[in-house]
């Protein structure tokens, strides 16, 4: 009888000790796509489920992209592209799930263009073969236009892309949520953007041996962020907005002037939003090979 109990002794201190998850780096932009991190983190989300989530902030896509690969990330809140070229380069990463995230074409205060095709010849500001120039020519595209109709200004840096357009040193520029709603509180004009195309091309990434070897810890993860979806949803605004703006690195204007979203539960990005985006890189020859869905996307939330 002893040794029995010694061993379901031992079992159970094994049984337990397979429970503890290892902890997870996630990387995030200023931008609402990130939202349901911060508030999980902040409301405890993540400490609920068990899981220590490191959460670094980074302010261009290229400087995340740089810390996934060079192993300080597990994963990140990305998008389709950053995936492909990922990839391409060699490193594996797998998307887990699409995002909320929202890009705008926005003229600036002095601009007198009401459309896009009024912004043909003008300076537009993007960041270069990423999710911005990719939803920028889609733009184009819906109006017959092409990359080359509009003098692309290249700053990989949303806040100096910001200031830039607010100053009238640009004729326009595609912001990412919140950037784009500040810019139009303090007098810039929205043209058209990512939602009106219906397209979402952004997602959360994690690299492939993340998802093989913390794959528990990645389904916390979700379980946590889907928390933080339901409170921002049911929440009233005022009761978190100090939070965002405090903890988002959000500038203190996007208190009044950022627009949210109805976040999503997680779950897995449309088909289409993956195709046309890996068709792109392939027309542009940023990326040779043609991927597929199942190539690039993991399901954590089969039954």
């Amino acid at each position: 009888m002893a040794l029995f109990l010694a061993g379901c002794g031992q079992q159970g201190s094994e049984k337990k000790e397979a429970k503890e998850l290892k902890p997870l780096a996630v990387g995030l932009m200023p931008d609402t796509d990130s939202l349901p991190f911060i508030i999980a983190r902040e409301k405890g989300y993540f400490d609920e489920e068990g899981l220590k989530v490191d959460i670094q902030q980074y302010k261009s896509a290229m400087d995340r992209d740089s810390a996934l690969q060079s192993g300080n990330l597990d994963g990140a809140v990305s998008d389709m592209l950053a995936v492909a070229f990922a990839k391409s380069g060699g490193f594996d990463v797998k998307v887990t799930s699409f995002t909320d995230g929202s890009y705008k074409l926005i003229a600036s205060s002095s601009e007198p263009a009401q459309s896009v095709k009024e912004l043909a010849g003008k300076d537009v500001s993007v960041s270069r073969n990423t999710i911005i120039e990719y939803v920028t020519d889609q733009i184009l595209a819906k109006e017959g236009m092409d990359g080359e109709s509009i003098n692309k200004v290249i700053i990989p840096q949303i806040p100096t892309r910001l200031e830039m357009l607010q100053n009238g040193k640009l004729s326009a520029a595609t912001l990412p949520e919140p950037m784009a709603s500040i810019a139009v509180h303090n007098g810039c004009r929205l043209i058209t953007g990512s939602d009106d195309l219906g397209i979402n091309p952004g997602v959360i990434m994690f690299t492939s041996e993340a998802v093989k070897d913390k794959s528990d810890e990645i389904k916390a993860l979700y379980r946590a962020y889907n928390k933080a979806v339901a409170y921002l949803n049911n929440t009233p605004r005022e009761e978190y907005m100090d939070l965002v703006i405090e903890k988002g690195g959000f500038p203190p204007v996007a208190k009044e002037a950022l627009k949210l979203p109805k976040y999503h539960e997680a779950s897995l990005p449309k088909e289409s939003d993956v195709v046309d985006c890996i068709k792109w890189l392939n027309a542009k020859n940023l990326v040779k090979d043609t991927y597929t869905y199942s190539d690039i996307v993991v399901d954590f939330f089969k039954n």
